[in-house]
């Protein structure tokens, strides 16, 4: 009789000996060939739901499948644990930030742990504790004196909620605040950047990785390079010493057409530029400007709004002054904040045109029409009208003449354009990695020495929504002595945006012990870059762009010798529940313990990768994650009992080894292609029929064993506490974990017979049961022999016979 399946007992069990084993510990002394596979650290909320189950348990079963096909794999994982939440519980409930976090921490490991995951607990990254952070102000001093890391003075989102800086990555629908979903305003303060710009030409490029698509192109669009020219327009403006604006545009070839010019309500020449009837106007809207957010000043389709300067600038190439106008959908920090207006070739500019009646003035017209006729505006390539010298041309030689003039008479030049902006990594919050340079009197901007790193949080900082960090107000943090001349000096009270902190997680993880350096240069060589790195396709443009910058940019110093940080790029679909995607807020989270506690981890793992392809995600359901429980109990059951031979069917061996094979193909092929799903399906067809066999028991012993040891061996990856418990007890040797993934027999796999389709004119009206060895004629000959096939083919005339060997079989008739 066999024994009942008790999966917290078998769980725990092996949980405890495999840590006391250290059978999961990672050396980088391997004769095997390295695999990196990591999965997307958890931000350190306090508990861990099925979603981010759904995002690790199935990677740790590729890491699982990979350490048994014999590379020598290293799956790490750690907490993501500065940012805003922890600091918001300070102020809510009277805990510092460090405790909050390192509490959620012990529970989130605990609950990692009951997962069974081959993590290397040795090798665990928490990016709060000083020893982390000290690297990452190290990393800021490394990008500042490379002239990649500066301070100046821009408009920034803040949210009023958060009294917080929002990066433009965290302003998301109609201008909301990522975190808390408040409406996100306007405010210059100084700011440190990152040129992230610099590197927007090498950031397209996507050649070297392996990618999803989509997120290739999110990148890319929010890269947004766009081709064209930087035209100047002359300016002669009584006390203003600069003589020319620049403009850049993507259509130099409508320069004809320009009939007003537009300023940011923000650019530095406004005021200069405004003469005084127009003062009073001017200011009133430049003011309510800056109570609006960027989503509502470029929001496709709202009424023009704009206020005219009483100044001109000049158009080069006709002579003509053009009345300089202020408007909220041009963005200072957009291009060179100014934008020449060409109403007749562009939708915004025609609805402003059009809102204070100025002038429209067709430059381009379709091929072969006069332009007169042109419904406006008319946005394509075409020929140039109106143009002085250049009409007549095509859009694109003309655009390429203009360009050569420009570039003759210094007036401008053809020049490429980004939509991206720097990286605004300046914070105002306590919680996270303090920016190490100091503010002096005498010196000016001064950097911390890298001997006095780290720049550690004060513990006795007061916490309240004041909008500004607590570190300026705690003077044992502020009041500081400058390196340079020993006087009196203060200390940045900005710390660093947390995506600083996860740009280099995963470097840390191959010597997260190293104390001189922020990783050991050897090890960086021996496991970079990331072979697979998995996680939500919501971090496109964030951390995944971060991180890749980040990547390029220690190459550049001369840290690393890899431009790319993740070779491979595999995005998990999302669990839903009640409707929607889990989430604390909308309180349809599902806690993983109680399923533990009750079905066992290998029951939950099991089911997260059933229910659906891990690229698509799928519901979450009880009665779904029941039925995987009754699949191992009956695994269980199926090895556990005894099996006696009594009579041997030469047929029955010959099927079941083929089937054996056959599963280890499929199952071989799934996790490769994370299709994690029909995996499982082909290890519950297998159990079915091996409970057959078992029932019958018509195959040897030492088949049977065989067969046996084969399943458990694809079962281990999905099942790890089960597949041990069961391997033990079958009489191998501890542990199933070190073995090989078992290799199939493609002879063996073969299938011996098949069902063929047979259609008429495209549609199925038979199935036939053939050997898989069938010839074309074969076939042909049984299908027109079998009477429902007749039945639609007798009197008519058999144009021809379509096969796809295997597949099926198309008659098309007349």
């Amino acid at each position: 009789m066999a024994l009942k399946y008790n999966p917290r007992e078998i769980e725990k069990k092996w949980q405890d000996k495999w840590a006391a084993d250290g059978i999961y510990e990672v050396k980088e002394e391997s004769d095997r060939p390295k695999f990196y596979a990591l999965t997307m650290l958890p931000y350190t909320s306090g508990d861990l739901h099925i979603g981010h189950w759904y995002a690790m348990a199935p990677s740790d079963v590729y890491a699982r499948f990979k350490r048994m096909q014999g590379y020598n794999v290293l799956h790490p994982m750690g907490f993501d644990a500065f940012g805003l939440p922890a600091e918001n519980a300070a102020i809510s409930h009277g805990i510092h930030p460090y405790v909050w976090t390192m509490k959620n921490i012990e529970n989130m490991r605990r609950q990692l742990k009951s997962m069974g995951a081959i993590y290397d607990w040795n090798r665990e990254v928490i990016t709060c504790v000083p020893e982390y952070y000290k690297w990452t102000q190290w990393f800021f001093l490394k990008f500042y004196h490379a002239g990649l890391a500066y301070r100046g003075k821009a408009p920034v989102n803040w949210c009023p909620k958060c009294q917080t800086v929002l990066a433009n990555e965290q302003v998301v629908g109609e201008g909301l605040c990522e975190r808390c979903g408040a409406q996100v305003t306007k405010k210059d303060m100084e700011q440190w950047f990152f040129r992230i710009t610099k590197y927007a030409e090498e950031l397209l490029d996507h050649s070297q990785i392996d990618w999803p698509e989509r997120i290739e192109i999110m990148q890319k669009n929010w890269i947004g390079k766009s081709e064209g020219a930087e035209i100047s327009f002359e300016l002669e403006h009584e006390g203003v010493e600069q003589k020319e604006i620049r403009v850049f545009t993507t259509r130099p070839d409508t320069i004809f057409g320009v009939t007003f010019f537009l300023l940011a309500p923000e650019h530095p020449l406004v005021p200069l530029l405004t003469t005084p009837e127009h003062k009073a106007e001017v200011e009133k809207y430049i003011a309510w400007c800056r109570r609006q957010t960027e989503y509502e000043r470029t929001a496709l389709g709202r009424e023009k709004t704009g206020v005219f300067l009483g100044s001109y600038v000049i158009n080069r190439l006709n002579g003509e002054k053009v009345p300089i106008w202020i408007t909220d959908y041009v963005m200072l920090g957009y291009g060179t904040g100014a934008v020449m207006g060409v109403p007749a070739h562009d939708e915004r500019d025609l609805e402003f045109a059009r809102e204070f009646s100025l002038p429209v003035r067709p430059v381009i017209a379709p091929p072969g029409c006069s332009g007169e006729e042109t419904p406006l505006p008319y946005i394509e390539q075409g020929v140039m009208i109106n143009s002085g010298e250049f009409t007549g041309l095509p859009s694109e030689q003309g655009s390429k003449a203009i360009c050569d003039l420009l570039t003759e008479k210094g007036w401008g030049k053809s020049t490429v354009s980004y939509r991206l902006r720097d990286w605004l990594i300046s914070r105002q919050r306590y919680w996270g990695a303090p920016i190490p340079m100091v503010y002096c009197d005498r010196c000016g901007i001064v950097p911390v020495p890298e001997e006095d790193l780290p720049v550690l949080l004060p513990p006795d900082a007061e916490f309240k929504p004041t909008g500004e960090s607590p570190l300026k107000y705690c003077p044992s943090f502020v009041n500081t002595t400058c390196p340079q001349c020993s006087g009196p000096a203060k200390r940045e009270t900005d710390t660093m945006d947390t995506f600083m902190c996860s740009n280099w997680y995963f470097m840390r993880y191959t010597s997260p012990k190293a104390s001189d350096a922020p990783f050991d240069a050897e090890k960086i060589k021996y496991w970079l870059p990331v072979d697979l790195y998995t996680g939500g396709a919501e971090h496109a443009v964030m951390h995944l762009l971060y991180a890749r910058f980040f990547t390029k940019a220690l190459r550049d110093i001369g840290l690393v010798d890899f431009a790319e940080p993740f070779t491979r790029l595999f995005n998990q679909g999302t669990i839903i529940y009640r409707g929607g995607k889990m989430s604390k807020s909308k309180g349809n989270v599902i806690a993983p313990d109680e399923y533990v506690a009750e079905l066992g981890a290998d029951a939950v793992r099991g089911y997260l990768m059933f229910v659906g392809p891990w690229e698509f995600g799928g519901e979450w359901s009880d009665s779904g994650i029941v039925g995987i429980s009754r699949w191992l109990n009956r695994v269980w059951s199926l090895v556990t009992t005894d099996y006696v031979s009594l009579e041997v069917e030469s047929k029955v061996e010959r099927e079941l080894r083929r089937i054996v094979h056959k599963t280890i193909r499929k199952a071989t092929e799934d996790l490769e292609k994370f299709r994690f799903n029909t995996m499982i399906a082909s290890l519950m067809e297998l159990t079915n029929y091996l409970l057959k066999v078992q029932e019958v028991r018509n195959v040897s012993l030492p088949l049977w064993q065989e067969a046996i040891s084969y399943f458990l061996l694809l079962l281990a990856p999905t099942a790890p506490h089960l597949a041990e418990e069961l391997w033990v007890r079958s009489g191998h040797s501890y542990s199933i974990h070190n073995q090989s993934w078992p290799k199939f027999d493609q002879e063996l796999a073969k299938e011996t017979e098949i069902t063929l389709p047979i259609e008429v004119n495209g549609k199925l009206r038979d199935k036939l049961v053939v050997p898989a060895s069938i010839t074309e004629d074969e076939a042909r000959e049984l299908a027109l022999s079998r009477e429902r096939i007749k039945a639609y083919t007798n009197g008519k005339k058999i144009d021809r016979i379509i096969y796809i060997p295997g597949r099926v079989m198309n008659i098309v008739v007349r």
